[in-house]
């Protein structure tokens, strides 16, 4: 396949790559020009901490090495954003699969309420759809840069949905993986933000060690129709039992899941009893403080754990909106919790993503959150990837 330079802002990870095995794109053309857009975008969206740019095109000449010695990289030359200044200790999985870090990505600076926004080198990170909202956090600037175009991926990390609740504000994917959750008091897992979810499942099979034809040199990367032959089911819940979502979130969000159940994606199943969940938010913020009294923390999980576990015993996934309301503005977020919707299952381990499901009447994006069984991020994704067309 042939690209012009011009249209690279536009490829998706896989495209990228694809390019660069078959040497009708150079990595360090690739990343060069991700560096020009930084350069000119990001005075404003303030999405980057720190870009780092002669080791960039230094990986990317590294990367046109391999390549040229018979290697195929299956991200060869994939720009990446990093999550933070210290990010790159997670990010060895993709360097290796051919990724080429081009800058650490902002994160809440000091005093920020409640990590709802990033600062960057130039300032607060804003949302690319609306500069007076904000992007959420903690993976604020990892999705302003993937929404804006600047890379086509960037690392985030989750602890309470800081990947999902960015990526649902500015419209692009998020995916969490599998954490420990159940039992133990590691409640952050890491995970992806792209525009594509074909890019989200290339992260995945990267750092699981999973083959992936397509992206090892079997396919060409360009696989458009979905691949899902048989609709999975999938529960619908709009407030997990205890939310007070705001009624246009629950509207498009409703629609999207309606969408995907007509195109046959997935199934509408009824739980054996309505899924009604504790309220995450006490036993979050005792495991995350030091000294709590964990009797009641423990109480919430157990009863929950056993609730999504009866769950799916019987569907295959769990369908909600991503947030509660849309973005607020740089003040914070006063009284509300953005979280509502995803710490649930940060302290239950389950992998969850978000999707766009379609814009707000602020015309900011609104996210639609997929939720699987642990361990059940590939069948997660391929939901993912097959709904992604229809929305």
């Amino acid at each position: 396949m042939t690209v012009e330079n011009s249209d690279l802002a536009s490829l998706s990870a896989r495209d990228i790559a694809s390019a660069v095995r078959a040497r009708s794109l150079r990595a360090v053309d690739v990343v060069a020009s991700a560096l020009e857009r930084i350069r000119l975008v990001d005075p404003e969206l303030c999405a980057f901490a720190e870009v780092w740019e002669e080791e960039g095109l230094r990986r990317a000449r590294e990367v046109d090495r391999r390549v040229d010695a018979g290697e195929r990289p299956p991200l060869a030359g994939v720009p990446l954003g990093v999550k933070g200044r210290h990010g790159l200790r997670g990010a060895a999985p993709l360097l290796a699969a051919g990724c080429v870090p081009v800058g650490a990505t902002s994160v809440p600076g000091p005093g920020t309420p409640w990590q709802t926004w990033g600062l960057g080198a130039h300032g607060r990170t804003v949302n690319p759809w609306r500069a007076d909202r904000t992007p959420g956090g903690s993976s604020a600037g990892s999705a302003a840069a993937v929404a804006a175009g600047l890379v086509p991926m960037a690392t985030g990390s989750d602890g309470a949905g800081s990947v999902r609740i960015p990526a649902a504000w500015c419209g692009v994917i998020g995916l969490k993986t599998t954490n420990s959750g159940h039992g133990g008091t590691d409640l952050t897992a890491p995970g992806i933000l792209a525009r594509h979810t074909a890019d989200a499942a290339a992260y995945w099979h990267a750092i699981s060690g999973e083959s992936d034809g397509e992206m090892d040199g079997e396919g060409d990367g360009d696989r458009t129709e979905p691949t899902v032959t048989r609709p999975f089911t999938a529960v619908w819940s709009p407030d997990l039992g205890f939310a007070d979502p705001d009624p246009d979130i629950v509207r498009i969000t409703r629609a999207a899941a309606g969408r995907v159940a007509d195109a046959g994606v997935v199934r509408p199943a009824r739980p054996r009893t309505p899924l009604r969940l504790h309220d995450p938010a006490p036993a979050w913020l005792a495991l995350r403080t030091p000294g709590s009294d964990l009797r009641d923390a423990d109480r919430i999980r157990t009863a929950n754990d056993h609730r999504l576990r009866d769950l799916f015993d019987h569907t295959d996934l769990l369908l909600t909106p991503t947030t509660p309301h849309p973005p607020h503005g740089h003040e914070g977020p006063g009284e509300r919790y953005s979280t509502a919707l995803t710490w649930a299952f940060n302290l239950s381990g389950h992998p969850a993503l978000s999707l766009p499901a379609g814009l707000g009447p602020d015309g900011c994006p609104v996210g639609l959150q997929l939720v699987a069984r642990h361990g059940g991020e590939a069948l997660l994704l391929e939901v993912a990837r097959a709904a992604q067309a229809y929305l």
